[in-house]
């Protein structure tokens, strides 16, 4: 059905293969606005293995009350996935490495924080979201209640924040306060305009992003995933800067600029 997301043979090492691992997908059937079923996941994964992700952890949507996920059911979703992908003898994608969360930072969000109730990347990363319309109110509490629970915090797709600017003192902060940040691959070739695919170049100049990721929903999102791997300068961008995704499972404590 989804033979129309087949990329192009290629001979060099896959555009993404430094990643390793793609720690912001939606790849879960049924949860949130990502996959809608195993069908669709296996195309989209096949085209992140190509591009190069031997790996990827599921992040689906915790957001009140559009996502009101249950990290019980999560989990257990998430091994019937695995138990249905063996079955089908599912080759060429990359492997489950485990179910994390994009937890959005709102109204039932302290109550989370109260309750130490979340799923980590690689076990120890805490992947937050903002609305894409209205700036958080009380954010330095919330980090640092995060933080005074040694959660290590990524900040999904801070190019996507239209109050925002690519040189705001509030996103600085958050870099001072030792804060993630995780740009989407797909925001570099303007999948999500021209305004975040230029802050999310700008943030990468300035060394303030320590992570990319697929932010995989559909199919739609897959070819716009094909096109990127293509792209001349997303090339030469992977070429010579250094992310830190594959070091997100790694018993070694991850360096960063943190003040």
């Amino acid at each position: 059905m989804f033979d129309f997301l087949k990329p192009k043979p290629k001979t060099a090492l896959p555009t993404f293969a430094p990643l390793g691992i793609d720690i912001h997908c939606h790849m879960l059937p049924g949860v949130d606005d990502g996959s809608k079923s195993n069908e669709e996941s296996l195309a989209c994964m096949k085209v992140m293995h190509d591009a190069g992700f031997e790996r990827m952890i599921c992040t689906p949507h915790y957001q009140y009350p559009r996502f009101p996920n249950i990290e019980e059911d999560i989990i257990q979703r998430y091994e019937n996935m695995k138990l249905d992908f063996v079955s089908a003898n599912a080759h060429g994608i990359p492997q489950l490495k485990g179910v994390a969360g994009e937890y959005r930072v709102d109204s039932g969000f302290a109550d989370r924080v109260k309750q130490n109730k979340f799923l980590l990347v690689g076990g120890k990363y805490l992947l937050t979201e903002f609305s894409l319309h209205q700036q958080v109110i009380g954010l330095d509490q919330v980090m640092f209640d995060l933080q005074m629970k040694n959660y290590e915090i990524i900040l999904a797709h801070p190019e996507r924040y239209p109050y925002y600017s690519s040189a705001s003192s509030k996103l600085q902060h958050l870099k001072d306060m030792g804060v993630y940040f995780q740009v989407n691959i797909l925001s570099l070739i303007g999948f999500y305009g021209e305004g975040p695919k230029r802050k999310a170049f700008e943030m990468i100049e300035k060394g303030w992003v320590e992570f990319l990721g697929t932010d995989m929903h559909n199919t739609l999102y897959a070819q716009a995933l094909i096109d990127a791997s293509h792209d001349r300068k997303i090339i030469k961008l992977m070429e010579k800067q250094k992310f830190l995704n594959n070091q997100v499972d790694s018993l070694e404590p991850i360096k960063t600029n943190k003040i």
